[in-house]
């Protein structure tokens, strides 16, 4: 990114081929669209090549496109009428392991049907934390440089918006 930054634009598309699938997972974990996650996957690009003056050594790369990303995608959430999408986590890999029987296999898809019904219910804000912390894995003072706030809010805020997914999720459960 340094190298882009002082003008070897060219290099930008090595960064495309990088980072666009972690992008497209990220936005289509949010807003579970596939050609509005191809598009503002291509937005976030066009931003780091505007906002490339920006960019600091001080900061890990990967908080710094995920920072332009959520802005990205806030200000298309902002634009668009607020759209709630369902995020699908059967990408999150529950795997079955060995022979399971097919009930069992049924059990699972439910629950992972009635979870994702569950992230729909949420704020875009604690979906979003959600896919962050627990979808892509990314440590809690990343998460904090991306949204703004510091590493301990960060954490606080996964755990709020866990504890919110759990009482809906089992608030669905019982119906």
């Amino acid at each position: 990114m340094l190298k882009v930054k002082s003008g070897n634009t060219e290099l930008l598309g090595l960064l495309y081929e990088r980072y666009k699938k972690w992008l497209y997972n990220f936005f289509f974990q949010i807003n579970y669209d596939t050609g509005l996650s191809e598009d503002l996957v291509q937005n976030v690009f066009m931003r780091i090549l505007k906002y490339k003056h920006t960019y600091t050594e001080d900061s890990k790369f990967t908080t710094w496109i995920f920072q332009i990303a959520r802005n990205e995608s806030h200000d298309h959430y902002n634009k668009n009428v607020k759209n709630k999408e369902a995020v699908d986590l059967s990408q999150v890999a529950y795997k079955l392991s060995g022979e399971k029987s097919v009930q069992h296999e049924l059990e699972k898809k439910e629950e992972v049907t009635l979870l994702n019904q569950a992230i729909e219910k949420l704020p875009q804000d604690k979906r979003e934390i959600i896919v962050l912390s627990k979808l892509k894995q990314l440590q809690y003072k990343e998460i904090g440089n991306i949204i703004g706030c510091s590493e301990g809010s960060a954490r606080i805020k996964a755990h709020r918006a866990l504890q919110d997914l759990k009482t809906t999720y089992l608030a669905m459960q019982k119906y």
